[in-house]
């Protein structure tokens, strides 16, 4: 679908289930949205898919055009349906079949996914970082070397820092052009090491990240995650992502106001994950300004960040944003 130009212009960065639950909330508005998705992936069928058809991984985009798409909830349905255990097909979804059939047929990831952007009627644009895939690999506290984005999370190890190969990747033009005329660009919520940061490492994405002259907020994950972010705090978040980058560039971080039930926390103790811990005045120490809000719900027993409530306080802000930017 085509954006309005005259419409506000938001950049969202990510990957996995928290891309997508935002982009749900945030396609209601008058926006102009363009999502940047993680190419990493390289679990169950866009794995598979991957190694196969030596084509970008379709799994985090497929949810996000899912998650942008204005089709009957049947059509949606369809496209997510995920086949069972019985053949070949067990395991693969639909829509990343589809997805992996228009890269054969018009031989390019970026147009297919620009096909089926039209067919699903997709409220705004969807980029990967990258029109190729690309290897995560994970450099651990003792020294040692994780290769593959699905293999991280289990090896027991502290992070120090993740880096992609090969050498050359190269961000998509639209990508960075998309950047540079944003309003508001928005990093999360999302996986830490690999959702969000395999985005800001593709060469020169980061640094225009860095350089743009749009308001960035970073969508802090409500949950730390095992294997990666274990015992985080915010600013821990914050901390890590500025090293990577070798920038301190964020304006504002969205927070969580509100205790985690008790029997959540039990539930989420047997993944090794706690809520994260929001060290306010550490942050303010880190030049953000931070907004607490209650922005927390629950969905199939697990904690999510509230769609409705997050998008409208990013619609908001690039209100301000626009408003301050022609003095209206």
């Amino acid at each position: 679908m085509t954006s309005n130009s005259q419409q506000p212009k938001i950049v969202i960065i990510g990957g996995g289930t928290g891309l997508s639950v935002l982009l749900r909330g945030l396609k209601q508005y008058p926006v102009d949205i363009t999502a940047i998705v993680t190419v990493a992936d390289d679990g169950g069928s866009s794995g598979r898919l991957r190694d196969d058809l030596d084509i970008p991984p379709p799994g985090d985009v497929r949810n996000v055009l899912a998650a942008l798409s204005d089709v009957e909830p049947l059509v949606e349905q369809m496209f997510q349906h995920r086949f069972g255990q019985s053949n070949e097909l067990s395991g693969h979804s639909l829509g990343n079949l589809i997805l992996a059939a228009m890269t054969s047929i018009t031989g390019d990831f970026v147009h297919a996914i620009r096909e089926m952007s039209k067919v699903l009627n997709v409220r705004g644009k969807v980029l990967p970082a990258a029109n190729q895939s690309v290897v995560l690999h994970a450099e651990m506290e003792d020294g040692t070397i994780i290769s593959g984005e699905s293999k991280i999370p289990y090896s027991g190890k502290k992070i120090k820092r993740v880096f992609l190969s090969p050498n050359n990747i190269k961000p998509l033009s639209e990508t960075i052009g998309a950047i540079r005329q944003a309003d508001l660009i928005v990093l999360g919520p999302g996986s830490l090491y690999t959702s969000i940061l395999p985005n800001l490492l593709v060469p020169n994405l980061g640094k225009e990240v860095c350089a743009a002259k749009a308001k960035k907020v970073y969508v802090c994950n409500l949950m730390t995650q095992a294997g990666e972010t274990l015992n985080y705090s915010a600013s821990d978040h914050v901390k890590a992502i500025y090293e990577h980058l070798g920038c301190a560039f964020l304006d504002t971080i969205l927070v969580n106001a509100e205790e985690v039930p008790p029997q959540m926390k039990l539930r989420y103790k047997e993944e090794f994950a706690q809520p994260v811990h929001f060290d306010v005045a550490k942050l303010l120490e880190l030049g953000l300004d931070v907004l607490q809000e209650h922005i927390m719900t629950f969905e199939d027993e697990y904690i999510r960040h509230d769609t409705k409530k997050v998008a409208n306080l990013l619609y908001k802000m690039l209100q301000d944003e626009t408003k301050a930017m022609f003095g209206s």
